[in-house]
């Protein structure tokens, strides 16, 4: 079993690795390409936008054709992408690429997480899903430091080099075997989208989501207008990484032993803190402590929130598959709104706009838990 869950946290890895690689390298592509913030919003979001438009087809393919099929196909498309990605000669392609790769993703934590979810017993599941998104989280770690690799070594031995351990994840994955498949009608699948936990679960995907898009396009172009190199950004990002890596199992087995809703509570409250923070501070001295115990509270609701994800759907009869696939839009939502709608309201007002908004948004959120606590804490 540990193995197993080795393998799937090298899937997530590769997966967030080339997610945050661009981080760093966003302020050169937009001098490269002359894009306002506006359009550098856009290109980081091009890769939530591929998961949003594959998230329902690749969750109902891992229901009906079984989880690891969908991980193989994930991987290869990702490194096709990734090599299109090393080579691209204008934005267009480069955002082209970008959207494959978040295609590629979509069908991979669709694969993996149902794939986990089958393997797994329910009373270890929450420390599982925690050791895989601790993997995904030093993906993350990884990626910043590949971009800025990228900014001295060039592109395309990079990313070309990245997509060669993707082949080889691959080729790992098929001495595996399949999970029992699925299938299952979306008909059938919708009553279960009425269940208070699983709603909650989705939203707990969509806001760090939200949280994160605008951390890595605000914090980043803060550091490069005050004179950061990409490899200085990155930086930054690692240490962020570095810390929620160790904090993801530690989440999971608490998870475990008291459910869902106490993290869920902690991170909110501690988000809304240092997003008020965020917004009020501008120096680099300032920023970067901040910066990188924030992405710590803001990393916090994905461990809860996929173990309430992957429970909820178990018990409303919903094929985890599709469960995670609905889950993989949800988070493609948030990254899709959050880096465009911040780079829009930087533009238009100030950068901390972008925060006081996340702020709220995490403020009405708590409201709602203490509202409904009965309900979303049943069944743990």
């Amino acid at each position: 079993m540990r193995r197993f869950v080795l393998l799937l946290s090298c899937v997530v890895l590769v997966d967030t690795s080339l997610y945050s690689a661009l981080t760093p390298l966003l302020p050169h592509y937009a001098d490269r390409f002359d894009l306002s913030r506006t359009g550098a919003g856009l290109l980081l979001a091009g890769y939530g936008a591929g998961v949003l438009l594959a998230a329902l087809p690749t969750g109902v393919w891992a229901s009906r054709f079984g989880p690891r099929n969908s991980v193989l196909a994930g991987l290869l498309v990702i490194a096709f992408a990734s090599v299109a990605f090393a080579f691209a000669e204008n934005v267009w392609t480069l955002g082209v690429a970008r959207v494959a790769q978040g295609v590629g993703s979509a069908a991979t934590w669709a694969g993996a997480l149902s794939w986990l979810a089958a393997r797994v017993p329910a009373e270890r599941r929450g420390q599982a899903i925690g050791t895989v998104m601790g993997a995904a989280v030093f993906g993350a770690i990884i990626g910043p430091v590949l971009g800025a690799v990228a900014d001295f070594a060039g592109a395309r031995a990079t990313f070309t080099g990245l997509a060669g351990v993707v082949v080889v994840i691959l080729l790992a994955a098929t001495r595996y075997p399949d999970a029992t498949a699925e299938p299952q009608r979306l008909r059938a699948a919708l009553p279960a989208f009425r269940e208070p936990r699983l709603l909650a679960g989705l939203w707990v995907t969509i806001l760090p989501a939200l949280l994160f898009g605008t951390f890595a396009l605000i914090v980043s172009f803060r550091l490069h207008d005050a004179g950061w190199r990409s490899s200085a950004i990155a930086a930054v990002f690692l240490g962020a990484a570095a810390l929620e890596t160790v904090m993801n199992p530690l989440l999971g087995r608490l998870v475990d032993r008291r459910g869902h809703l106490v993290p869920i509570r902690a991170a909110l409250v501690t988000s809304i803190g240092f997003a008020l923070a965020l917004a009020w501070v501008s120096t680099p001295a300032g920023l970067v402590p901040l910066a990188i115990v924030g992405a710590l509270a803001f990393g916090a609701f994905y461990a809860p929130g996929l173990a309430m994800i992957s429970q909820s759907a178990e018990r409303a009869g919903l094929a985890q598959g599709i469960a995670f696939g609905v889950m993989n839009g949800a988070w493609a939502a948030g990254n899709v709104i959050g880096p465009a709608a911040a780079g829009a309201i930087s533009q238009a007002g100030s950068d901390a706009a972008p925060w006081l908004a996340c702020a709220g948004l995490c403020a009405v959120t708590l409201a709602g838990l203490r509202r409904r606590p009965a309900r979303l804490a049943a069944g743990r």
